[in-house]
């Protein structure tokens, strides 16, 4: 189990990282840090939600959870509880995330431009919080 404060420090550290990315134009990487920074922020408020000490971070811990056993914004929104919430009070935010896909990783480097890096960055920033 990945302990829920781990979970609050290491969105808030791939935030940080997606902000000195884009300081470098680093602008796929910003916002590939800062689609993961919401999802790791996600899983912290399941935990919250369903009042876990931690996440399920290995398969044996996952055997009787495999539905929280995802990377999709959308399903771990669902599953956090804050669904409704979320999508009527940050609709707008939620959608700059919401494109986010794990494996954009494998994106052609420069398809994202630093106008979109800036939307991310802010999006989970405020998102994070929200949460």
């Amino acid at each position: 189990m990945i302990p829920v404060a781990e979970l609050d420090q290491i969105a808030e550290a791939r935030l940080q990282d997606g902000k000195a990315l884009l300081a470098a134009a680093r602008y796929d990487g910003a916002t590939y840090v800062c689609g993961y920074a919401v999802e790791v922020g996600l899983k912290a408020r399941i935990c919250r939600t369903l009042n876990w000490s931690g996440f399920p971070s290995t398969s044996g811990e996952f055997k009787s959870y495999r539905s929280f056993q995802t990377h999709e914004l959308e399903v771990l929104l669902r599953l956090s509880g804050q669904e409704d919430r979320i999508k009527q009070q940050h609709f707008a935010l939620w959608n700059a995330v919401a494109v986010w896909k794990v494996d954009s990783r494998y994106d052609v480097v420069g398809k994202i431009q630093k106008t979109d890096a800036d939307m991310m960055i802010n999006a989970a920033e405020h998102l994070l919080k929200a949460l």
